[in-house]
């Protein structure tokens, strides 16, 4: 019997991938904590402090639930497998670029700091909340990897209504109105 069959290397690649996860939350913590440290100095505001635990809780619970899934209720990976590691690393790269265009304000929280100019660099030339856009895809697939649709399905539901939330809550802060068309896609 291969490991595959036995699980093993299904097991291994989940707790490779929830290390790398765990890092890069820690890590990304800790760059927003020090940023919302200057930003506040310079007269930011926060806003939308309230919706902020639904986002803990979701980051917190989806990696549990990824587990669950894998351990108890034996998902594995499916022949799709490449496709969605493969949109999970262009996740990761989109995030980054998001993080590097937004520099000093990258938070993740919602801060506003008054007079300053909507950034239009990196990915915002494109798209008006990156980095959310790679949170959504994440979210779907790190699970999708493993065969874990469940927790896919609902960390996708859970973050879809948070976001539904923190963007209104940050395109008011930044004083950005609402999207009524692709052609007014920018930063957020």
């Amino acid at each position: 019997m291969n490991a595959a069959a036995t699980g093993v290397a299904p097991v291994a690649a989940l707790v490779a991938l929830l290390a790398y996860v765990a890092l890069e939350r820690a890590f990304e913590l800790a760059i927003s904590a020090r940023h919302a440290r200057h930003l506040l100095a310079q007269g930011a505001v926060e806003h939308g402090r309230s919706h902020f635990p639904l986002f803990v809780v979701l980051h917190t619970l989806w990696p549990l639930a990824l587990v669950a899934e894998v351990l108890a209720r034996g998902a594995r990976p499916g022949p799709g497998w490449p496709i969605w590691l493969t949109l999970l690393l262009a996740s990761q790269g989109l995030r980054f670029a998001a993080i590097a265009a937004l520099g000093g304000r990258w938070t993740v929280r919602v801060f506003a700091l008054p007079g300053a100019t909507l950034v239009r660099r990196g990915p915002y030339r494109f798209l008006r909340h990156p980095n959310y856009l790679a949170v959504i895809v994440e979210l779907v697939c790190a699970p999708m990897l493993f065969g874990a649709w469940r927790t896919a399905l609902g960390a996708t539901i859970v973050n879809l209504v948070a976001l539904a939330i923190r963007v209104r809550v940050e395109e008011r802060a930044l004083g950005i109105a609402p999207a009524r068309s692709a052609s007014r896609a920018g930063p957020g």
